[in-house]
C-alpha cells in the first residue's frame, strides 16, 4: 500500500471506496464485534449491542458465479470514516484498518466489486484462546525439536475473514477399474507373495455433496482450509459489516470457472474414495470415473480464521486456525536427529521381520 497522502491526492481528488465504521451510541467510540458474546463491544466504555439480523445465507444458481465471479487486480482509493485520511486499498481487501488512526473500516458493499459476501461465519474463539491452540499444537510434534517444544511462541496472530465458495451438486459416476488383493504362495521350502487381480464397475453411482468448502483466494492453500474444516457455512447469516468490525476480510481473487474446476476435481478425488471404500482390496491398478454433476448451486462465504506464526531459528512457520471450531493446520521445524533415528529404528524393526521369515523358513 502507498502511504505517500500527495500521492493519493494526485491519483483521485476524491475517494472512489465507500468505507463504514460503527460507533457507540453511547460515547461515539469505536466498537468491534465480541466472539464471546456474539456482540458489538465497545472498546472505550465498555457497552454491548446486539447485532439485528435473523436472516441466513441461501444457495444461488451456479450460472450466476461462473458470469460474475470476475477477478479484479487494480487498487482504489478509500478514505478512512473516522480521520479523514485517504489510503490506496487493494480491491480484493474488504475490510482494513486505517493506518493514520487505527479505526476499522470496511467497504461498504454495494461498492465491492464482482459478487458481494452473501454470508459470514463468525468468530466464536477469542484471540487469547488462538494464542493457546497454537502453543499447546507446537508441543504435540514428536518430531519437533525439544527446545522449540519448550518455548515455542507465537507471533503476528491476527484475525482474517477468508472468502471461500461452497456448492452443492447431485452427482452420477460410472467407473471401471482393476484391484489386486495379496495372497501367499508356498513352492518349496519358500513363501511368496502374490497379487490376484479382479475388475470392479458400476454405473450411476450416487452421491450428493452439500456446502462443499473451495478456497476462493490465493492467500491461504486449499490444503490448510480442508485440514481445519468443517465450517458452519449451512445457516450461517447474511452479510452484514458489524461481523467484520475489529477483523480484516478479504474479497476472492480466483474467478469463479476457477474455483468450481477446483471443486469438481476434488469431488472426483472423493467419488473415487468412495467408490473404493466398498470394495476389499491391497493394490489398486487403475480406476477410471466418468462423473456428471447435476443441479449445481453455490454460496460466497467470509469464513474465520486465525493466521499466525511461529519463529525458530530465524525461520517463519506459518499455522492457520479455524476461528469457529479451533481446528489448527500448519508448519512446524523438524529435528534432523528425531527423523534419523526414527528412520534406523524402522529400518531395524523391517530387517528384524525379514530375518525371522528367512528363519522361519530355514527352520522348515
Amino acid at each position: 500500500m502507498m502511504d505517500d497522502a500527495a500521492a493519493v491526492e494526485k491519483m483521485t481528488a476524491d475517494a472512489k471506496l465507500k468505507t463504514s465504521v460503527f460507533k457507540c451510541p453511547n460515547c461515539g467510540g469505536e466498537a468491534e464485534f465480541d466472539a464471546k458474546t456474539q456482540k458489538l463491544h465497545c472498546l472505550y466504555c465498555g457497552g454491548y449491542y446486539e447485532i439485528q439480523n435473523n436472516e441466513k445465507v441461501t444457495e444461488n444458481e451456479l450460472s450466476e458465479l461462473l458470469d460474475k465471479a470476475t477477478v479484479w487486480n487494480e487498487a482504489e482509493v478509500y478514505e478512512c470514516k473516522s480521520c479523514g485520511a485517504k489510503e490506496i486499498l487493494d480491491k480484493q481487501e474488504v475490510a482494513t484498518v486505517c493506518p493514520f488512526c487505527g479505526t476499522n473500516n470496511v467497504v461498504r458493499t454495494e461498492d465491492l466489486p464482482g459478487i458481494k459476501p452473501q454470508g459470514v461465519v463468525t468468530f466464536k474463539i477469542e484471540k487469547s484462546n488462538a494464542s493457546d491452540i497454537a502453543k499447546a499444537w507446537a508441543k504435540k510434534d514428536w518430531f519437533a525439536p525439544n527446545d522449540f517444544k519448550r518455548s515455542a511462541t507465537t507471533e503476528n496472530i491476527h484475525g482474517v475473514y477468508n472468502p471461500v465458495f461452497t456448492f452443492d451438486a447431485e452427482t452420477k459416476s460410472d467407473y471401471d477399474g482393476r484391484l489386486g488383493k495379496y495372497y501367499t504362495v508356498r513352492r518349496g521350502k519358500h513363501t511368496y507373495t502374490e497379487v490376484r487381480y479382479f475388475h470392479i464397475s458400476g454405473k450411476d453411482y450416487p452421491l450428493n455433496f452439500d456446502d462443499f468448502i473451495v478456497q476462493a483466494s490465493t492467500s491461504v492453500p486449499q490444503k490448510h482450509i480442508s485440514k481445519i474444516s468443517p465450517f458452519p457455512t449451512n445457516g450461517a447469516p447474511v452479510f452484514k459489516s458489524e461481523y467484520l468490525r475489529g477483523f480484516s476480510a478479504n474479497a476472492y481473487n480466483k474467478d469463479g470457472k476457477v474455483c468450481w474446476d477446483e471443486c469438481k476435481e476434488l469431488m472426483r478425488i472423493e467419488i473415487e474414495k468412495r467408490i473404493l471404500s466398498k470394495y476389499n482390496y491391497d493394490v489398486k491398478s487403475y480406476v477410471n470415473i466418468s462423473t456428471k454433476f447435476n443441479h449445481p448451486l453455490y454460496k460466497y462465504i467470509l469464513v474465520p480464521l486465525y493466521i499466525g506464526n511461529y519463529r525458530y531459528k530465524e525461520k517463519i512457520f506459518n499455522f492457520f486456525i479455524n476461528g469457529s471450531n479451533g481446528k489448527i493446520s500448519g508448519s512446524r521445524p523438524k529435528s534432523f536427529w528425531k527423523i534419523l533415528f526414527a528412520t534406523i529404528l524402522g529400518l531395524i524393526v523391517a530387517g528384524l521381520i525379514i530375518y525371522l521369515m528367512f528363519l522361519g523358513d530355514f527352520v522348515d
